[in-house]
């Protein structure tokens, strides 16, 4: 086995191994090959190369979504780096343990107009959990430390003033791997480098000091005055945002789905499910939007206690809501980040959600309300209404996301694109055996199809990725690796554009609402299948889709992809009109 002659490069196989974080993503490079020669070397690595640095993050950023593990993504040094920025702002916000590892050139040729060079220490300052920016060995080209950096060594021993870079370095990196375990926070390690870089040992010569990664204290607060406002109130709404499924206890769910007085709100990204759940919000609140008597109708539904476990929401009506009837008391639960996003927040509690409703149920007694029956009927003519509405529509992204969410086989993973597809799919009852993820942290429509592959990869359940038109082409290098299953399947709703800007206000038809803002095309997907070896299908009618539908799922030698060509100018007027039939 290899290992590079640079100590520091050294130091970093070694503290990756001894935490644990074996899957590392290289994109190629000069300036990193000390560190992506001895990964790819060791076997206990599991080593992918992805080209496109952005594709690579986000490639990442999936795995670690599906194995809730960091997993390492490694760049050489310049702009290289750069392009890991939209990942990392995802990780951020999503509480995804991504770590970030990039060469650096020596400090003191920064600054003099060297090629690939920028500024790499602190790059992510605004979104990154840690940025550990690691001293460079002077023990390795000590003669070109010598003749640039003298003072780094002067009168001192080598060996000593080594010595004092491996304590720093260590440190450092004991510090960003803790942070990334304990708290999924995003961690950025930068290494510099100087030449020779492809020398390598066949043996260790540095013994790095490893820490163990210490356990984070689980909090016991006192929830008595929790308990005591829970049971006094008659309108409790619970809302959760994006979650890992099976993170709620099933005993706690048919707790909180029989009581009267509870109304509980999900999202597809939720991964819960029970038949009292409302999983349509969307739905729930236009309807009261559309009402004559709005203010009387908010009021009505306006929660006493509102709870929120998970992480982001998506939807802008909730949002709405909840911001203008605010609640008498907000609390967060569980160890994600507590966002006031309703402006209302009194309270994070950090225990988890089941210890939390073990409290707030300790006894069977429920709360004497009406407010899950009022909700419910509203709930149950929706639905009623919504399945009317689809006899009546012709053809359309609308009718199209009922015919896809119907067809997809039991326990497939189901990775959604941002923008329209994610706010379509909230529309409709998923199948509860799926489990569904998507990239709320950012809500970017880029590296959606990046993350749904690496995602993969993480996950032994077949993947099927929905994304619309703009999202797939802008994402479009994604495809270009080796990684990705025959299992895996691609949809792309192809409207020839962004058609989720013809329902926002200011919409109007113009050249410059089609060229700027709905961003108007004749691409196809399909010769970027023959590129890439994917199975190609198409669909433009419901009669086509339910056809190529039934056959989709079926095993293959290669991945497939159905591109459902919908109609731009008709999509938005029947999204609109469904929120109008439902009224």
């Amino acid at each position: 086995m290899k290992y590079s002659a640079i100590p520091t490069a050294q130091s970093i196989i070694q503290h990756c191994q001894a935490k644990n974080i074996s899957n590392i993503v290289i994109s190629p490079g000069s300036r990193n090959a000390p560190l992506t020669i001895a990964f790819a070397e060791n076997p206990f690595f599991n080593c992918y190369s992805i080209v496109d640095e952005r594709c690579a993050a986000f490639f990442a950023l999936g795995m670690a979504q599906q194995l809730q593990v960091p997993v390492v993504v490694l760049c050489t040094s310049g702009s290289a780096l750069l392009n890991y920025y939209p990942a990392v702002a995802e990780a951020y916000f999503s509480n995804i343990p991504l770590v970030v590892i990039s060469a650096d050139r020596p400090i003191y040729k920064l600054g003099i107009g060297d090629g690939q060079t920028i500024n790499q220490q602190n790059v992510f300052k605004n979104h990154i959990g840690y940025s550990a920016n690691l001293k460079q060995d002077v023990s390795h080209a000590t003669e070109k430390v010598l003749h640039y950096k003298p003072e780094w060594i002067l009168d001192e021993n080598v060996d000593d003033v080594q010595q004092e870079v491996q304590n720093y370095n260590d440190d450092e990196l004991n510090h960003a791997f803790e942070l990334a375990m304990n708290l999924n926070h995003p961690v950025h390690i930068n290494a510099p480098f100087e030449e020779p870089l492809y020398n390598t040992l066949t043996e260790n010569i540095v013994s790095p000091s490893l820490d163990a990664i210490s356990v984070e204290k689980i909090n016991n607060p006192n929830l008595e005055q929790h308990k005591s406002i829970w049971k006094k109130s008659f309108r409790k709404m619970v809302l959760v945002g994006v979650s890992t499924p099976n993170i709620v206890k099933d005993y706690i769910l048919e707790y909180l789905a029989n009581d009267p007085s509870v109304l509980v709100l999900t999202e597809t990204t939720s991964n819960i499910h029970h038949p009292n759940f409302f999983n349509s919000i969307d739905s729930l609140i236009a309807p009261i939007e559309m009402h004559e008597n709005i203010v009387e109708q908010f009021n009505q539904l306006k929660p006493d206690v509102l709870i929120t476990f998970g992480g982001l929401i998506v939807s802008k009506k909730v949002k709405a809501f909840l911001r203008n009837y605010t609640p008498e008391h907000h609390w967060h639960i569980g160890s994600n980040q507590a966002n006031d996003t309703f402006f209302c927040l009194e309270e994070h509690i950090k225990v988890s959600v089941n210890a939390f409703f073990d409290k707030m149920y300790a006894d069977s007694t429920l709360s004497n309300s009406d407010y899950f029956q009022i909700w419910n009927q509203v709930k149950q003519k929706y639905e009623l209404k919504r399945d009317l509405y689809l006899k009546e529509i012709s053809f359309s992204d609308f009718l199209a996301f009922n015919q896809i969410l119907k067809s997809v086989p039991n326990d497939y993973m189901l990775q959604l694109a941002n923008s329209s597809t994610i706010r379509y799919t909230q529309l409709f009852n998923v199948n509860t055996t799926l489990k569904a993820f998507c990239n709320r942290g950012t809500s970017g429509i880029d590296g959606s199809t990046s993350t749904a592959i690496g995602a993969s990869l993480g996950s032994s359940s077949p993947t099927l990725f929905i994304t619309g038109d703009l999202s797939f082409f802008y994402d479009s290098n994604a495809l270009w690796n080796n990684y990705i299953k025959s299992n895996f399947r691609i949809i792309v709703i192809n409207n020839n554009g962004g058609g989720i800007f013809r329902i926002l206000p200011g919409k109007e038809n113009s050249d410059v609402f089609e060229t700027y803002f709905e961003t108007r095309h004749t691409l196809t997907a399909e010769h970027l299948c023959n590129m890439y070896g994917l199975g190609y299908r198409k669909a433009k009618s419901s009669e086509e889709l339910k056809n190529e539908l039934s056959n989709f799922f079926k095993d293959s030698s290669r991945p497939q992809l159905l591109e459902i060509t919908t109609p731009a100018l008709k999509n938005d007027k029947i999204l609109i009109d469904y929120f109008r039939f439902i009224s």
